[in-house]
């Protein structure tokens, strides 16, 4: 039997939001496994959804950058929120989200590409930075996106600027159809995305072994409701359709109209404009999503920036 700690205890109830005791015997019953735990306190009905988001806490700005057929976007943290509004910061995550063109997804080769107009890579540009500005920062990470034919379209919610803001979304589209009319269907479903922070693009991009977690949850939770087998095969199903609604981009409901699936307004959108048009992947940046900032007064913050 693993020790149950009382940091394992706090670190269950800051991730499920479940009482002491509850965490407390649902480690011993699962033998101090965090992840089991949680799906036992699913289970018991204790907990919220495991996919419950981190605190966004970090500080900075989400960059954009569109190009045609291609995309990319950028998180570039720092501590506070001064610098979020600080001209020099912002013209520099501009600069990043364009690199990012054509560094593609690697966050390493990105922070190594000479930076325009400097002798300097960006990695060596953001340490001077952090010595001009006077806060500490870091380039978190980047991704692109492109199709052969067709749009990449983006939408940036709380933008301070154009292509700056809280929320980055890339949606790519694959179709022969006039690019201007399917971008107005592209930055349509990238405001969706924002709001609706899907987890995949299809189901076939669901992690099998995500799909039988939920399922084995689904089942005992059905389970303790004394149905027949028959009867519980049925609820989970229906059950394992509304986790589909909920984390998978084509089986949500477009927000903009609250009633037709993605899916749906994407083959709505191929009659339209008189070419098949097909979704070949997303992504969705919020700045500081899953990182923790050590909390302080806001006095506290003022303090700090002054005595720089």
């Amino acid at each position: 039997m693993a020790e149950i700690t009382a940091a394992l205890v706090k670190g269950l109830r800051e991730k499920t939001g479940a009482g002491m005791m509850d965490c407390k015997k649902a480690l011993a019953e699962t033998n101090g496994d965090m992840e089991a735990a949680v799906d036992w306190l699913r289970t018991k009905g204790l907990a919220a959804a495991a996919k419950k988001a981190g605190r966004t806490a970090s500080e900075g700005l989400v960059g954009v950058c569109v190009d045609g057929t291609r995309g990319a976007v950028v998180e570039m943290n720092a501590e506070t929120d001064f610098v979020a509004r600080n001209e020099i910061f912002q013209g520099f995550v501009e600069s990043l989200a364009r690199l990012a063109l054509d560094a593609g997804s690697d966050r390493d080769a990105l922070a190594a590409t000479p930076f325009p107009g400097e002798a300097r890579t960006v990695a060596e540009q953001v340490t001077h930075l952090i010595a001009t500005i006077g806060e500490n920062m870091n380039l978190r990470r980047t991704a692109a996106l492109s199709v052969e034919q067709g749009v990449v379209s983006s939408y940036v919610h709380t933008a301070i600027r154009p292509g700056l803001g809280k929320i980055g979304v890339l949606v790519a589209l694959s179709s022969a159809a006039d690019p201007a009319k399917l971008d107005e269907v592209g930055r349509q479903i990238a405001m969706h995305v924002a709001a609706a922070a899907p987890q995949f693009a299809t189901i076939a991009e669901v992690d099998p072994a995500a799909i039988e977690r939920e399922r084995a949850v689904l089942t005992e939770q059905a389970r303790e409701s004394g149905k027949p087998e028959a009867i519980i095969e049925k609820m989970v199903e229906g059950r394992l359709r509304k986790f589909y609604e909920e984390v998978v981009l084509t089986e949500q409901v477009f927000v903009i109209d609250g009633e037709t699936r993605i899916a749906k307004v994407l083959e709505n959108a191929g009659k339209t404009l008189g070419s098949p048009v097909t979704l070949k992947g997303f992504v969705r940046y919020q700045l500081g999503e899953g990182i923790e900032k050590e909390v302080s007064d806001f006095a506290a913050e003022v303090a700090a920036q002054l005595s720089r």
